[in-house]
C-alpha cells in the first residue's frame, strides 16, 4: 500500500515548492523528480501516497501520466496541474480516476488542503462515476462523501469557464452547498448512496441538476436553514442545528436562491435545477 505520508512532486515550478512549504502538509515527506519517466521509476520503487504534475505541461499529457502511475501503483492519487484545460479534458480528468484537477491562478494553500485530503485516505475509492461526458453535458454518480464533493467542484470549476470569474465563483459556492445538502439530507452522508449531478450548457445558459437518493424533505418545515430566518435573526438556523446535531451550514437554499437565476425543485424536493443566465 502505498505511504498516505509521501509526496511527489514533478517539475521544477515555483509553485511546487510553495507546495512543499504549505501548512496543511506539514510533517509529510517530499520526493522531486524533473519529468513522467523518472516519476513512473520511483513510484515502481517508492511509496508514494499523492503524487502532483508538472504544470508546465499539457493537462492531456498530465493525464495520461496519472493512469501510468496508478497503473504501477493502484493506490496512488494524482493532482494534476495545467497551464490550461478544455472541458474534453477536465473529462478525461475524471474518467482516468484523477484526483483532482487545477489550472492558474494557482492557490498552494487550496491544492495543499485537497492533497491533505487524499492523502487522509488510505482506502480512497474513485467515488465520481461518468455516466454522459460532453463538453456540453456532463453527468455523474457522486458518492455522498464530502471530499468527493470538493473534487467534484474542482473539477468543475474548471469544466465551466463561460461566465465571469466572480459570477462563476458566486455559482460554483452555491452549487456546492446544494451538493452538500443533497448527501447530507438525502443520504446522510452514506457513501455508499449516490448523488446524480449533469452540469449542462446552452447558448443562454449554465445548468445544475442535481437527484438524491432520499425521499425529499417539506419546504415549510425549514428551521434549520438559513432561508427561514426572520430578518431581525440571521443566524437563528444555527441553534436549530445544534438542537438536532447536524453539521455547521444551511446556507444552500439561501446562497442558491441570491445567486441563481432560477432554481426548481420537483414534488418531492429531491432533485433541484439551478440555472445561471449568460449575458
Amino acid at each position: 500500500m502505498p505511504d498516505p505520508r509521501r509526496i511527489l512532486l514533478i517539475g521544477q515550478d515555483p509553485i511546487l515548492e510553495r507546495l512543499r512549504a504549505s501548512p496543511q502538509l506539514a510533517g509529510h515527506q517530499f520526493e522531486t523528480c524533473d519529468g513522467g519517466v523518472q516519476a513512473l521509476q520511483l513510484v515502481r520503487t517508492r511509496d508514494i501516497g499523492l503524487a502532483v504534475t508538472d504544470p508546465t505541461q499539457p493537462i492531456g499529457e498530465d493525464v495520461a501520466l496519472a493512469r501510468e502511475l496508478r497503473a504501477e501503483r493502484p493506490g496512488i492519487k494524482v493532482i494534476v496541474l495545467g497551464p490550461a484545460a478544455t472541458s474534453q479534458d477536465i473529462i478525461d480528468a475524471i474518467r482516468s480516476h484523477v484526483f483532482a484537477c487545477y489550472t492558474p491562478p494557482f492557490d498552494a494553500d487550496d491544492i495543499g488542503a485537497m492533497a491533505a485530503s487524499g492523502l487522509e485516505m488510505p482506502d480512497w475509492r474513485d467515488g465520481i462515476e461518468v455516466v454522459s461526458g460532453l463538453p456540453h453535458w456532463l453527468t455523474l454518480r457522486v458518492s455522498c462523501r464530502l471530499v468527493s464533493a470538493d473534487r467534484l467542484v474542482r473539477f468543475l470549476t474548471e469544466y465551466q469557464t463561460e461566465l465571469p470569474e466572480a459570477d462563476r465563483h458566486a455559482l460554483i459556492t452555491a452549487f456546492r452547498e446544494m451538493l452538500v445538502n443533497a448527501m447530507e439530507h438525502g443520504a446522510g452522508f452514506d457513501p455508499e448512496q449516490v448523488v446524480e449531478v449533469t452540469a449542462a450548457r446552452t447558448e443562454r445558459a449554465v445548468v445544475y441538476y442535481l437527484r438524491d437518493p432520499g425521499p425529499g424533505f417539506s419546504r415549510t418545515n425549514l428551521d434549520h436553514a438559513a432561508v427561514s430566518n426572520p430578518p431581525d435573526d440571521p443566524v437563528h438556523h444555527l441553534h436549530r442545528r445544534i438542537e438536532k446535531g447536524m453539521r455547521p451550514g444551511g446556507f444552500g437554499i439561501l446562497i442558491a436562491q441570491r445567486v441563481a437565476d432560477e432554481l426548481v425543485y420537483n414534488e418531492p424536493g429531491n432533485q433541484v435545477i439551478l440555472i445561471k443566465h449568460l449575458k
